[in-house]
């Protein structure tokens, strides 16, 4: 199978296009490493099976280009991070709805198969948990900026469902919180790498509002098993899917649980939403996925438990930092 993954040089495309080239597929990448990082691929570079591309999907003609080499297409490309997308709502709405049109635009004139990566922010904060795919959406207001990367994902799975409609065979993954080796540690990546961070560099794990507010993490191992089965199975088409884990935790408690894996005596403070994101922003209390659908198609199931992949997670950056400070 001929692939293209975009947004390649992230955390989960980096992990994608290892595991594609892995099982016998061969792969163009494409990234404008505007927040990818080209050393996430570096242990492909020696891959002939591997062809990285420097560039935007804005390029039209970059994108006819390398989708005409392929058979499936792999959507990752995006603005995502809290904190991105509360900052500069344009930036958003251009990258992920503009240019992800146009990619479907190609893909659909070229008769070539997408598997979108939507996310789980598109329930918003619906009280209706667990969250089921058919489920009812529920948003702030326009004036909260952080409600427009789940608005951009939402017109991205309308623009998706409209060309399934016209005979694009089209899957869609909302991810929830994925997590493991290569995840941003910056102020805009997710909360598990930034507490790892902040532990092993003797910092104190920066909690929000009080730590109540729960998620279910996924580690990446898993949430690519679930994605590369999307793209092989033609009983996927036209469907969407949550990928995640059952498991539901605390803030507070993962905080906890990674000082006690990592055998720091750390502390933990506390930090108003509004200290970190600015006033335009509002949490989402719980996010916990219903799995039944991904199960019953995908052959679903995460079998990587919350301590293994802590432990994973840690190990790996550990190692990491160690090379990098020499300590």
């Amino acid at each position: 199978m001929k692939c293209l993954v975009t947004g390649a040089a992230g955390f989960v495309g980096s992990h994608l296009c290892t595991t594609l080239l892995e099982q016998g597929n061969e792969v163009w990448g494409l990234d404008d490493l505007s927040t990818g990082k080209k050393e996430n691929l570096d242990h492909l570079n020696e891959n002939a099976c591997f062809h990285f591309k420097v560039g935007c999907i804005s390029n039209e003609n970059l994108l006819s280009e390398l989708i005409k080499k392929v058979d499936i297409i792999y959507h990752l490309a995006a603005i995502v991070g809290v904190k991105r997308y509360v900052e500069d709502p344009v930036k958003v709405i251009n990258v992920n709805v503009c240019y992800t049109s146009k990619l479907l635009e190609i893909a659909w004139k070229l008769g070539k198969k997408v598997v979108f990566t939507s996310t789980s922010e598109i329930y918003g904060k619906s009280e209706d948990i667990p969250f089921k795919v058919e489920g009812n959406r529920v948003y702030g207001p326009s004036t909260t900026n952080r409600w427009c990367y789940a608005v951009s994902k939402t017109a991205d799975e309308h623009l998706c469902l409209g060309y399934a409609k016209r005979g694009l065979p089209i899957v869609i993954l909302r991810y929830f919180n994925a997590y493991g080796p290569r995840a941003d540690t910056s102020p805009y990546g997710g909360v598990i790498t930034r507490f790892i961070y902040q532990a092993l560099m003797g910092k104190p794990l920066t909690v929000h509002a009080d730590g109540s507010q729960t998620r279910c993490f996924t580690y990446i191992d898993d949430i690519i098993k679930g994605t590369i089965e999307a793209g092989k199975r033609s009983e996927a088409e036209g469907k969407i899917f949550n990928l995640g884990n059952h498991r539901e935790i605390s803030i507070l408690n993962l905080a906890h649980n990674i000082l006690e894996i990592s055998e720091i005596k750390g502390k933990i403070i506390f930090q108003p939403y509004e200290e970190f994101y600015g006033l335009s922003y509002e949490d989402i209390p719980r996010r916990s996925p219903d799995l039944s659908i991904a199960e019953q198609i995908l052959d679903y199931f995460p079998i990587i438990t919350l301590e293994e992949g802590l432990k994973k997670t840690l190990n790996w950056y550990k190692k990491r930092l160690c090379n990098q400070y020499s300590i």
